[in-house]
């Protein structure tokens, strides 16, 4: 069975892929799932959520929802594939972007603006999660989202980071935050894309990722703010250092 195919992966897009509002369906729907597929929450490779399944989650019908895959697939980001293990599938990524593209990406980013965003959104997420509690379930989806970022391969950790952050964030218990989060951090990822995964930096970030996630469950509102803060911090050094 695929990875796609549980519940696992499905339940790693709840924080990004939400019902639509009135009047701009086929747009929102369009943004959502492109964040799915910038954010890495579907490895290429992998197959996305069945088509009624998608419809469902985000509110639109699946005439909609059709329109939205084509316009990927034109995009050269899915494929759609026929027959008993069909469906719709994202494309993997054609190597690291070259040095004129990511020039063209920072060029474009007000770093700053997009460092101080991330940082408060996630600053709060972390102190409303300690401070409003987990209840069971919740708590083990936390949990489970930090065991993954443990001795993950390099070339998986930025995507199981990054879904612990939206795990976070999600849980904080407000949806507009959750989707201003979800927006910034795949801009932050294409940052983070410029600059080389550096094995002792990685190490940090997990000893603050467990202080951080031991805080929110022990409802220390303060200290999980603050580990946030300092975790967020780190990011932001290292990127303006090698960036700007």
């Amino acid at each position: 069975m695929s990875q796609s195919d549980g519940h696992g992966v499905n339940d790693q897009l709840t924080p990004v892929l939400r019902p639509v509002r009135a009047g701009n369906g086929f747009e929102e729907a369009l943004e959502q799932i492109l964040q799915v597929v910038r954010l890495g929450l579907v490895p290429g490779g992998e197959r996305l959520p069945a088509e009624r399944e998608l419809a469902e989650r985000l509110g639109v019908s699946r005439v909609t929802l059709r329109e939205v895959l084509k316009v990927l697939q034109d995009q050269g980001l899915v494929e759609s594939r026929r027959g008993r293990y069909g469906g719709t599938f994202v494309l993997p990524r054609t190597g690291a972007p070259g040095e004129d593209e990511l020039r063209r990406r920072v060029e474009g980013t007000d770093i700053e603006d997009v460092l101080r965003f991330r940082e408060v959104l996630e600053v709060g997420a972390a102190g409303l999660c300690a401070q409003h509690g987990l209840d069971e379930e919740q708590a083990a989806r936390l949990r489970d989202a930090l065991a993954r970022t443990h001795d993950a391969p390099l070339a998986d950790y930025r995507r199981l980071d990054t879904l612990l952050h939206l795990t976070l964030t999600e849980l904080c218990g407000s949806p507009t935050l959750t989707a201003q989060y979800a927006a910034v951090r795949a801009t932050v990822n294409d940052l983070l894309d410029c600059i080389p995964l550096l094995v002792r930096n990685l190490e940090h970030s997990q000893q603050q990722h467990t202080a951080l996630v031991e805080a929110v469950l022990d409802g220390d509102a303060d200290g999980a703010r603050e580990m946030m803060r300092e975790h967020c911090a780190g990011t932001a050094a290292l990127l303006r250092g090698f960036l700007t």
